[in-house]
């Protein structure tokens, strides 16, 4: 399972239902959101700023996420809503060791590079 980033603004008519019948709705997104696509919430959180809120969820994969952001984005509650994968910390360190090897093999000299390559 990985985790998404899902960002968001809610549109004019949102904010007024929210206003009209405030509530915590973190159970509602959990269940029929998140857990329609095999995930489950992990954190949500309001903010003041560019975004009116913030989610962390856990999804079995990409196209997953991009189901739960289409199925989102579908109901016209938000006016803004953007998904961003987040690797671990492991991960990105398994990235900066793959990009290390690449920079290492660029950089030798190309009569080296020629020795090694296999013989077709």
């Amino acid at each position: 399972m990985a985790l998404y980033l899902y960002r968001f603004s809610y549109s004019p008519d949102a904010w007024e239902a929210l206003v009209k019948s405030p509530e915590d709705r973190r159970d509602m997104l959990a269940a029929r959101i998140f857990g329609t696509f095999g995930g489950h919430l992990q954190g949500f959180w309001y903010s003041f700023g560019e975004y009116d809120g913030y989610a962390i969820a856990e999804l079995p994969d990409n196209v997953s996420a991009a189901a739960v952001s289409a199925a989102i984005a579908s109901t016209g509650a938000l006016h803004r809503l953007e998904t961003t994968p987040l690797i671990t910390v492991e991960e990105m360190v398994d990235a900066l060791d793959r990009a290390a090897e690449k920079l290492r093999h660029q950089r030798e000299p190309a009569s080296s590079r020629a020795r090694r390559a296999p013989a077709r």
